[in-house]
């Protein structure tokens, strides 16, 4: 059995060693050129004069190009078509690339990028949410709402209520690897992209769209990613786009990547939200009625806000039966970076919401977050499928739902109740460090909310000597695709995972490929594999039962070896007979996602396969002087199904938790007045180091297989973990609400400042 098993990650010693080549590493053929964008310093305005000279003359610059210097689309975006590769007449915030320096070398195109000189006539940019309100800034023209029940009478009925505000910030993914592409002119005006990216198939099309060639003609490789995070799934299209039009331009190689300070002014970000909310409930915390209110900062292109800000209100629940929900989402245009994909899609957003207004619930009358959550959780005690408390507020029916008995097994094997008291105790007898507890779920659906993207292809070949070679639509970004996918290949053809090798995604060899996102790389790729498989030990099987005149139901495969009724055959021994039999040992595979149907205008239907879950228990310490804090321990019960590769999903789940705290506690961006973004460095900008993670750290997976025919009955592990971050921010809260007074309403991300602001806002703290 090759799945289920923790083997380390296949590149794992390339990665340690150094060896593990990226876009950058790859040796390039004489006379490659390099490129470097010229980027406005304007958030919003007319150009009004734009002299290209000096940048022309200086030393080893090759061309220049602009926007009028393109032979065709001049858009890079996903699907809207209003992200220019090169702005057109305006710009629309700073960092948007204006021109295309084309040079002998990285150094020579950036410093040329510096010299032109551009005259702007400019305007007020919208920077913030009142302003983009103010000015009816909106993609799709105003506010989306969804509802489900009557939300007016329910709060005017019941007997509490609560209502507050958070701001959430945004989050530069800070992939190791910065954005990269090279590409390489055939000599029949063919290209072929190497492209640090999640969606080759993304970079296939825009590329075939600037070049006005079919996509036939356009061949994108990616071998592996130094981390994506979702920064990769759209804003690696520009780069891949600007050094197709350079080599079809100079008939030569052209290669670009982003310095740090580049990619980080130029590229997307998480979004920001802002989350108001209105709750009315009973006296036992049971939630009655709530009614959000979503803010979404979009930046200056739609790129894929509307998607974003759907699975935020789609995961508006979390793991809560609300009988009573409304939801109105503003999805606003702002003159900042065109925020993207990050891990999570909005999900952690709206996650976020309901659990603050868990967690105010819980403050408001005095009792323990945890029995609240319980209280609240869906019911799958509910007999039938019309029980409304199991269905969500967009309809879909809960067939597996299995946070009320995770709940209540971490908060056994994690001490819970006896570690609520400790926590109580010590803040009565400590002035200045306080600390906090927080147990939180999340319920996250797997699927893409469009459609058509759940579907996968795969190509494999067994070769006459028994090896075997694969490839499949995924990207690998260090998250241990491949490996899952090899074990999934090796499993079927009951062979060892040294006889399989995965090279690079290809679009020559499997086309029309999905973004490796939304979770959905395992699930897919794995099913194609696994089709693909069948389809060849089926050949095989039929081919010896034929020659040693069995049953193919006789035909066993395993350990490398081949039984066929009382013959035993090595694998390769299997294959090299067919071959000479002259059956054909390569296959394709396909897979697409079953049973889902979404109609996001109406908010209605059923947009995911199945949900994955998982509960942390955070224990947090603030000092009140200084604001700053300590994680002391974490303890994460988390649903893999039946996991493919525990070791590979326990250290996704550890990294997800310390990127999903980052994001709440240290990770803050910051705009100045003119929308230039200050924080654009490592300097500027905190992410998680080792230092910050958990003192105690416990890690287990949940033993349950997928309810729904996944492969192998395992569940995706890349996003859900990231949500349980949020018991970290809670426990911080909770810290704070040590000090006495209101609720602390805390504000994401939590950093000394807002702590220290926070604690002072608490009335009966004397600090």
């Amino acid at each position: 059995m090759s799945t289920g098993q923790p083997l380390p990650h296949d590149s794992a010693q390339l990665h340690v060693t150094g060896q593990a080549r990226y876009v950058d590493d790859i040796p390039v053929p004489a006379g490659t050129l390099h490129l470097a964008f010229g980027l406005s310093t304007v958030a919003r305005g007319a150009i009004t004069a734009l002299d290209l000279g000096p940048v022309r003359a200086a030393p080893d610059v090759v061309a220049v190009l602009c926007a009028a210097d393109l032979p065709h689309a001049n858009d890079v975006s996903p699907a809207a078509h209003d992200e220019p590769l090169l702005a057109t007449g305006r710009v629309h915030y700073v960092g948007q690339p204006i021109f295309l320096v084309v040079a002998r070398s990285h150094r020579a195109a950036q410093r040329a990028a510096r010299l032109a000189q551009i005259s702007y006539a400019p305007e007020t940019p919208l920077l913030s949410i009142e302003e983009a309100m103010a000015a009816n800034s909106y993609f799709e023209g105003g506010p989306i709402t969804w509802a489900m029940g009557d939300v007016d009478t329910a709060l005017a009925q019941a007997p509490h209520h609560v209502s507050g505000q958070i701001e959430i910030g945004g989050q530069e993914h800070f992939y190791l690897e910065g954005q990269a592409a090279l590409a390489l002119p055939n000599d029949d005006g063919a290209c072929h992209v190497i492209s640090s990216t999640q969606h080759p198939t993304e970079v296939q099309h825009k590329v075939a769209e600037a070049l006005g060639l079919p996509m036939h003609m356009v061949r994108v490789e990616t071998r592996r990613m130094g981390g994506a995070f979702g920064g990769k799934e759209s804003q690696g299209n520009a780069l891949a786009v600007a050094c197709a039009v350079a080599a079809r331009a100079t008939g030569q190689p052209c290669k670009m990547r982003y310095d740090r300070d580049d990619d980080m002014m130029i590229t997307g970000k998480r979004h920001d939200f802002r989350i108001s909310y209105r709750a009315g409930f009973d006296g036992q915390g049971r939630l009655l009625a709530v009614d959000f209110t979503h803010y979404t900062r979009g930046g200056w292109a739609q790129d894929l806000t509307l998607p974003v800000a759907d699975r935020a209100m789609l995961h508006a629940d979390n793991a809560y039966f609300i009988p009573n929900m409304r939801i109105e989402s503003h999805r606003l245009r702002t003159n900042t970076q065109s925020a993207t994909a990050f891990r999570g899609f909005g999900g952690p957003q709206g996650v976020l919401g309901i659990e603050r207004v868990i967690d105010h619930i819980a403050h408001h009358l005095g009792q323990d977050p945890l029995q609240i959550r319980q209280r609240n959780f869906y019911d799958m005690a509910s007999k039938g499928s019309n029980s409304p408390r199991i269905r969500t507020h967009y309809g879909m029916e809960l067939r597996d739902f299995a946070l009320p008995e995770m709940a209540s097994q971490l908060a056994e094997t994690a001490q819970y109740a006896t570690r609520r008291a400790a926590v109580a105790a010590w803040n009565r007898d400590n002035a200045l460090i306080k600390r906090g507890l927080a147990l939180t779920p999340v319920k996250f659906g797997i699927s893409f909310t469009l459609t058509h993207l759940n579907q996968a292809g795969a190509l494999v070949h067994i070769y006459q000597d028994g090896s075997v070679h694969l490839n499949h639509g995924g990207t690998e970004m260090g998250q241990g695709l491949n490996q899952k996918v090899a074990q999934v290949a090796a499993h079927a053809l009951g062979v060892g995972l040294g006889a399989i090798r995965i090279t690079a995604t290809d679009t020559d060899k499997v086309p029309n490929t999905s973004a490796t996102a939304a979770s959905s790389g395992s699930d897919l790729n794995g099913m194609a594999v696994a089709q693909a498989c069948a389809t060849l030990r089926q050949r095989l099987s039929a081919h010896l039962a034929a020659r040693f005149g069995v049953a193919e139901s006789e035909i066993r495969f395993g350990d490398g070896q081949v039984q066929a009724g009382q013959t035993t055959l090595s694998f390769a021994e299997a294959a090299a007979s067919a071959y000479m039999a002259r059956i054909s040992l390569s296959a394709t595979g396909f897979y697409k996602t079953p049973d889902i149907t979404w109609n996001r205008q109406t908010g209605r239907g059923q947009p995911f396969f199945y949900f994955a879950h998982g509960v942390a228990l955070t224990e947090a310490a603030i000092d009140v002087l200084t604001g700053e804090t300590r994680l002391l321990r974490t303890d994460i019960l988390h649903d893999a199904g039946n996991s493919l590769n525990p070791a590979l999903d326990i250290g996704q789940v550890e990294g997800a938790f310390v990127q999903g705290a980052g994001w709440l506690t240290m990770e803050e961006l910051v705009w100045d007045a003119t929308g230039r973004l200050r924080t654009h460095a490592p300097s500027t900008y905190k992410i998680p180091a080792a230092s910050d993670t958990p003192a105690q750290f416990n890690v287990v997976l949940w033993p349950q297989p997928n309810g729904v025919e996944t492969i192998h009955r395992s569940k995706a592990v890349g996003e859900p973990p990231f949500m349980l971050g949020i018991s970290a921010f809670l426990a911080i809260s909770d810290a704070i609400a040590a000090c006495g007074g209101a609720y602390p309403a805390l504000d994401a991300p939590a950093t000394p400042e807002t702590i220290r602001n926070a604690v002072k806002a608490q009335a009966t703290h004397g600090v």
